[in-house]
């Protein structure tokens, strides 16, 4: 009968063994998830670009709220602004004048 190394060794051997056994497949088990964390933050994730057609929505607001004959009145101007629109006038004209940045484009 073949004698096995194993077998014929002490207790504190087998307990050392089975302990690095352990430890090896505990660092195996930590470095593939490291590898699938590397790999998940190396995907580019693009956005979609969607139209919302931003000049047409200003030419709107414009025409709604600071044409000559504005769709809606003070008080839904107050209420959407939190301001009155003689107020949201001469603080854009003051910017206006301060910066260019803030010209006013209608």
């Amino acid at each position: 009968m073949t004698s096995n190394s194993w077998w014929s060794s002490s207790s504190s051997e087998k307990e050392e063994m089975f302990y690095a056994n352990a430890v090896v497949k505990a660092a195996q088990i930590l470095m593939e998830e490291e590898e699938e964390d590397v790999s998940s933050e190396s995907v580019i994730t693009r956005r979609i670009r969607i139209n919302r057609d931003r000049q047409g929505a200003h030419e709107k607001l414009v025409n709604d709220y600071f044409s000559d004959a504005p769709l809606y009145n003070a008080d839904i101007f107050r209420r959407g602004f939190r301001m009155s629109r003689r107020l949201f006038t001469r603080i854009a004209d003051d910017l206006a004048g301060l910066d260019l940045f803030f010209n006013r484009i209608w």
